[in-house]
């Protein structure tokens, strides 16, 4: 697997481990004290997983949109999605 077309720079190391880190927390999370689904501000059952991939997925979709609709700083996307 050829992984050189991918700009492999600290910031995406940094970026790819805390996804990591993220879903080792929530597994070990849902291990030690098991999810209860809810409704919450969408008018959906979710877990807390399903949460937290809707959650990446819309800050990934703001962040596509600002790249691809403004020439601002892209920080300005990561305040939106926070």
């Amino acid at each position: 697997m050829d992984i050189s077309w991918m700009a492999w720079t600290p910031i995406t190391a940094v970026f790819f481990t805390c996804i990591a880190l993220m879903l080792v927390g929530m597994t070990i999370w849902e291990i030690v004290s098991p999810t209860v689904a809810r409704r919450g501000f969408l008018p959906i059952v979710t877990t807390r997983g399903d949460r937290l991939f809707i959650g990446l997925l819309g800050s990934a979709y703001i962040h596509l949109a600002w790249l691809g609709l403004t020439d601002m700083a892209v920080w300005i996307a990561t305040v939106i999605s926070a």
